[in-house]
């Protein structure tokens, strides 16, 4: 009997088969290709920590790091037809949905919810992109003008986080008769004298740029988003002309006069604050909620703590 292949080598394996490392503890960066441990870059909101690279966020990461202390109601999805063409190319459009809803956990590619800022109550709707490209239906169209009735109800400034490639092909006209049933909504907002801000993130093109998502009181845009109706070779090849380096791009946008400023991840929370309060001309509470802390050493966001107006910069 072989005492070492039959007793220890096993009992070596069976040790370090319980101590195997899980893939995802590293992410790398898109643009630098810096690897950063996951609980850095989530105390850093998925901002790279060396070249500053702001990286896709869904809807539960934003109302977290938005809303005071990372408190919030979702409002309950509306009911739309699930696939009114019965479309099909390449796969039925229903098996899309499924994939797409097993992936990301969410029902459609819009979540929107009810919060503070600073003690403001305000109206917060994010369309990431990762759900089908954050593409424009009927149930994200119907989402947003039912968040924004609740919104005129509740007397709640309306933020939107914004990150998509335009109306959603396999709905067809269903899908572009979105963007006038949301502009109306927007109107609404304006009626009511209730501030409408859009966040634009990356990237943010296609029909949904041509109509509600640029039509914010103000225009916020994150840094190095990609903002514009359709791609850049796309017009090149039309005008036969070389665009500028960054053409379309925020801060290209921002030189241009086409958004009102280039705010990053970090200061978001405090940039919405200030916004909100001066547009409903409420006053900024003298102690407030702090966002985590960002460190390049830190293993988690830090907890929430009131903190003194006095010891923060900018308007009161």
């Amino acid at each position: 009997m072989n005492w070492i292949a039959n007793f220890v080598r096993p009992k070596i394996k069976g040790l370090m088969a319980g101590r195997e490392t899980p893939e995802n503890l590293w992410r790398k960066c898109p643009s630098c290709g810096e690897m950063i441990f996951h609980r850095d870059l989530d105390a850093a909101q998925n901002v790279c920590l060396q070249c500053g690279y702001h990286m896709r966020i869904g809807p539960q990461e934003r109302f977290a790091a938005i809303f005071d202390a990372g408190l919030f109601e979702e409002l309950p999805p509306p009911v739309v037809p699930a696939d009114p063409l019965r479309f099909r190319d390449e796969r039925k459009y229903s098996d899309r949905m499924r994939d797409a809803r097993s992936k990301t956990g969410r029902n459609e590619a819009i979540s929107v919810a009810r919060g503070t800022i600073d003690g403001l109550p305000v109206m917060i709707a994010v369309q990431p992109f990762d759900f089908l490209g954050g593409s424009l239906g009927m149930a994200v169209g119907e989402t947003l003008v039912t968040a924004m009735q609740a919104a005129v109800e509740e007397k709640r400034p309306f933020v939107l986080f914004v990150s998509s490639g335009g109306a959603r092909m396999q709905e067809g006209i269903l899908s572009l008769m979105q963007m006038p049933r949301v502009t109306i909504g927007v109107d609404m907002l304006r009626e009511a004298g209730l501030p409408y801000i859009v966040v634009l993130t990356d990237p943010t093109t296609g029909g949904v740029s041509a109509s509600y998502a640029m039509l914010g009181d103000v225009q916020i845009a994150e840094p190095g988003a990609l903002i514009g109706f359709t791609g850049q070779r796309v017009i090149e090849q039309t005008i036969r002309e070389r665009l500028p380096e960054g053409f379309q791009r925020a801060e290209y946008l921002l030189d241009h006069g086409m958004v009102d400023m280039v705010v990053h991840r970090h200061d978001m929370r405090d940039t919405l604050s200030r916004l909100v309060h001066l547009m409903m001309r409420k006053s900024r509470p003298t102690t407030r909620l702090a966002p985590p802390v960002i460190s390049a050493n830190a293993t988690r966001p830090t907890a929430l703590k009131p903190v003194a107006a006095a010891n923060k910069s900018g308007a009161p």
